[in-house]
């Protein structure tokens, strides 16, 4: 089955995922990513000049098609699950991994993040509180949940190894 990371946006499910499929020997896809190469422009400029509509659209058609191929390590963006489709292809055929950060450890990392990520722009401090809680609830659907607060990207990489060799025992 192919591996998908979720989680919120800088929980690491990108560079982990990197490392995971790295170590697997497989292939990696960042949707955010293979949709930014599609369109020629960045996931904020998609969704200025496309609207999210588009995106969230173009998103759910490419994760459609890739959960049911074998072998793959792909990256999620951090809103992906939050449709129905998506979520449940996902679930059915793939080993959903959730990378679990705290508001504490993402509030750290999130002067790396914010400017790419048009979800944050012109938001509050509270209001970027209130998303991270209500996303938690969509991230709650997964097989394995791994929690990155305090480790690099190699020691989460090497636990998930680590745990798939044992999982579905």
């Amino acid at each position: 089955m192919s591996i998908v990371f979720i989680g919120f946006m800088g929980a690491g499910k990108t560079t982990v995922g990197m490392k995971v499929a790295e170590k697997l020997n497989r292939e990696f896809i960042d949707i955010d990513d293979r949709i930014e190469k599609e369109y020629n422009m960045p996931v904020s400029q998609i969704f200025t000049e496309f609207g999210e509509k588009e995106f969230r659209d173009r998103e759910k058609s490419l994760i459609a098609s890739l959960a049911v191929q074998k072998q793959k390590v792909i990256s999620l963006g951090g809103g992906a699950f939050l449709q129905n489709e998506i979520r449940e292809s996902c679930l059915a055929s793939c080993i959903v991994i959730f990378l679990e950060l705290s508001l504490e450890a993402w509030k750290d990392r999130l002067g790396l993040i914010i400017d790419s990520r048009p979800v944050l722009k012109g938001k509050s401090m509270e209001e970027m509180e209130e998303l991270f809680y209500k996303r938690q609830a969509i991230y709650s659907n997964h097989h394995l949940k791994i929690s990155t607060d305090h480790k690099n990207a190699e020691e989460i990489a090497d636990l998930i190894v680590k745990e798939l060799m044992t999982y579905g025992e």
